[in-house]
């Protein structure tokens, strides 16, 4: 009996990407099927988006996991697999892929190593490698995580493992970088506010460990002046979210107590 391939759709949420989708599009042509679900961007992103598929959905932005919900809802196709704008199919993973549809698998979804870039550079160190992410399911054995950042999947199912890389553009410039480790910020500390109160010592200790966590135990020496900076980062962020957190706990108490 002849073997019957499977079809494969491809679901990328974007917003205002219009230095990335093409890229991005175009690392994934040869798939049964592409979504983008837009929200509701101010330059050409859609536009873009149409030369390589019919199926673009403007959605007004409700979150990453509501967006990437609704994507991976539209898909029609055995297997999808999710992507940011941000990111490519290296050629060794459109490889293995295509191998997966044409063959029988015992598993229902797959982690992916993702090589994050920073200016440019390849990081290897600091835990950027090989950060695997769930990506890659069967379609129906998949949900979101209901995070504000960092979301994921969770597969119903057994998970394996694959080789070939997602190509991860995440931070091309220090100023797109420094936006994002505001708005991460935000929504780490709107998930977190509820839990245990931050003590001023936090706002210290916290980031401290960060920094030591990334450049010492993970190693970011190794990347030279990129990896102190992405170790500072980590730093960063984790002081920006402790500082917000203790803002959303604090700031207004005494307004509310005393009155205006």
């Amino acid at each position: 009996m002849e073997k019957t391939r499977k079809t494969l759709s491809v679901a990328i949420i974007a917003g205002n990407e219009e230095k990335n989708i093409g890229d991005c599009l175009e690392s994934v042509k040869w798939a049964d099927e592409i979504i983008v679900v837009d929200s509701e961007s101010k330059d050409k992103t859609v536009e873009i988006a149409r030369r390589y598929t019919d199926k673009v959905f403007i959605r007004k932005w409700e979150g990453y996991a509501p967006q990437k919900q609704f994507a991976i809802e539209q898909a029609s196709c055995d297997w999808i697999l999710s992507l940011d704008a941000d990111e490519r199919v290296s050629p060794e993973l459109r490889e293995e892929i295509e191998k997966i549809l044409e063959n029988e698998t015992e598993y229902d979804g797959f982690y992916i190593p993702r090589r994050n870039f920073f200016l440019g550079k390849w990081i290897k160190s600091c835990g950027w490698y090989p950060n695997y992410q769930l990506r890659l399911f069967k379609r129906g054995k998949a949900r979101v995580t209901q995070r504000k950042v960092h979301e994921g999947f969770v597969v119903d199912g057994k998970v394996g493992y694959l080789k070939g890389d997602i190509i991860h553009f995440t931070h091309p410039t220090l100023k797109e970088t420094l936006a994002k480790i505001n708005e991460y910020s935000s929504l780490s500390a709107e998930e977190k506010a509820h839990r245990k109160k931050v003590k001023s010592y936090d706002l210290i200790l916290h980031p401290l460990a960060a920094f030591l966590s990334h450049y010492i135990i993970k190693r970011g020496f190794k990347d030279g002046v990129y990896g102190l900076m992405v170790s500072l980062i980590h730093a960063m962020t984790n002081m920006q979210t402790y500082m917000k957190i203790w803002e959303i706990q604090n700031v207004g108490k005494d307004e509310e107590k005393f009155g205006k």
